[in-house]
């Protein structure tokens, strides 16, 4: 029997990627092309969903092109995605009414205050895990509706549709117009601020707070079942797509870390931490969210604790395009290491605010503690530091929360390359940081989720096997030094706070 393969679509926010895996969660070839950042105003931020699209159609033809196999090869298809991110659009003609509005959006801080005015930021946290904020997609569906021309109009008639890019995405490859399938899973619907976490149902009380129709909204299905099958004129007509994960769960759960107690930390635009707590919900006290990581066809739901991080990888994106400081993402470490330390500079880059653990939308970046000794050298250090810093924030927060503190962290992402980043990291938290062989934990975490939905994959332990430690770093820092930095940092971060006023609305 010929060997089958399970393709995975990774739609991120800076790129789409079309990844083929075997059984053993290797990978057997990639496709990947970057769409359009677009900027029109300070603090927004969007995507254009009929480039992205086209993009997942264009990477699926290259993966399957260079691994030399057709649609008869791939046993099941599985969708990861950027999560919060908002797209309306018109059930009758596919068209969005607008470009995406990103997760790291800001421009929604207005209907975050006014929903805020009755009951305060954590109105709703009980029931949706999620304080209020302008990340999450249901402020953003606000938005469009009372801005964009028409929207309020044809919502109310019943002619659009909301969804996150993952149902974006279903909706076109099943056949859009002609009997697409309008669903999301679970761990995306708990980023909306309207999913019930227990009944895993749309909130009626809430949705009429935020003035959002019902109709507009998917079905809620499990993480792992077949929704449809890619329709007629694809190149994987007929393959079953039967896993959806948003990207942060999908990556625990490539990191093969079902159960309670476990954890992962993906270093990607932003860094998000997720502290799986099985089957019961935890409210945190710390600033962390309360959200879904997995569920597994008709099996019991497992919830996680979850620290996400706006800024991380993307800052070092900034030193690139904005500052012109290094010619690619991989040169920052180089430049940091021509120095032996930050040179007093510490960088809170907080250019869409600050998210976990202080939620806080009014501040700004911050470039502070400098003297004339700084150079280019020491801001690349203080930006891969940024990223540290932030994750022991955290990580603080979740043993706080959870009462059990890690003794090590897995890790992911496209920063886990960076060796300088890994070993400050694992200097900040004093715990072992552990990187796998195969780094790709996002889209394999798809994967793994369509393959044991049509039977590809068994249970659990198949999974786990796949998992293999590639490299690990230990602590080396002297705690007093491991301290004053961290010390440093928080004093860093308060100079970020109350900077957009009534005068700065940036």
């Amino acid at each position: 029997m010929t060997e089958k393969y399970v393709l995975a679509i990774d739609q991120g926010t800076t790129s789409t990627r079309a990844i083929i895996f075997n059984h053993a969660g290797g990978i057997v070839a990639s496709g990947q092309k970057e769409h359009a950042q677009i900027f029109p105003k300070p603090g927004w931020v969007e995507h254009d969903p009929m480039e992205i699209w086209a993009n997942v159609r264009e990477v699926i033809g290259l993966a399957l092109s260079k691994a030399d196999i057709t649609r008869h090869d791939i046993a099941a298809i599985g969708i990861t995605n950027q999560r919060e991110t908002t797209v309306v659009w018109n059930r009758h003609t596919g068209t969005p009414v607008c470009n995406a509005l990103v997760w790291q959006d800001t421009r929604t801080q207005a209907i975050v205050e006014r929903l805020a005015a009755t009951g305060g930021v954590d109105r709703f946290k009980k029931k949706v895990g999620l304080p209020l904020s302008t990340y999450f997609s249901g402020t953003k569906i606000v938005w469009i509706l009372e801005n964009v021309p028409g929207a309020r109009e044809s919502a109310d008639r019943g002619d659009l549709l909301f969804g996150t890019i993952d149902t974006w995405l279903l909706w076109n490859l099943t056949g859009g117009t002609d009997g697409g399938v309008h669903a999301t899973d679970v761990t995306n619907a708990s980023r909306t601020m309207f999913l019930d976490l227990e009944t895993l149902t749309w909130d009626s009380d809430i949705l009429a707070a935020f003035n959002v129709p019902r109709s507009m909204l998917p079905g809620v299905r499990s993480s792992s079942e077949v929704y449809g099958t890619a329709e007629s004129s694809s190149l994987l007509r007929e393959v079953p797509i039967a896993g959806i994960l948003g990207d942060q769960q999908a990556a625990t759960f490539g990191q093969a870390a079902f159960d309670a107690g476990q954890a992962k930390n993906t270093y990607g635009t932003g860094n998000f931490l997720i502290f799986n707590t099985g089957t019961e919900i935890v409210h945190s006290a710390n600033g962390l969210l309360t959200t879904i990581a997995y569920k597994i066809g008709n099996g019991p739901t497992n919830y996680a604790l979850e620290g996400s991080i706006a800024v991380t990888g993307s800052l070092i994106q900034w030193l690139r395009d904005n500052l012109g400081i290094i010619n690619t993402a991989a040169d920052v470490e180089a430049l940091a290491q021509t120095v032996d330390d930050n040179g007093g500079a510490y960088f809170v880059p907080a250019f869409s605010g600050l998210f976990a653990p202080h939620w806080r939308a009014d501040a700004r970046g911050a470039l502070v503690g400098l003297t004339r000794y700084v150079n280019k050298g020491h801001i690349a250090r203080a930006a891969i530091e940024a990223i540290a810093f932030q994750t022991r924030e955290v990580l603080d927060a979740v043993n706080a929360d959870a009462g059990l503190p890690l003794t090590q962290l897995k890790v992911d992402g496209g920063a886990t390359g960076n060796d300088l980043l890994l070993q400050f990291q694992a200097d900040m938290l004093n715990v072992p940081v552990v990187r796998p062989v195969v780094a790709e934990t996002t889209a394999l975490g798809a994967a793994y989720a369509a393959g044991l939905a049509v039977g590809y994959w068994e249970n659990f332990d198949d999974l786990r096997k796949n998992w293999q430690e590639d490299r690990r770093w230990t602590p080396r820092m002297e705690r007093g030094e491991r301290e004053r930095l961290y010390r440093n940092w928080k004093k860093a971060v308060t100079k970020t706070l109350d900077w957009v006023d009534d005068d700065v609305s940036a």
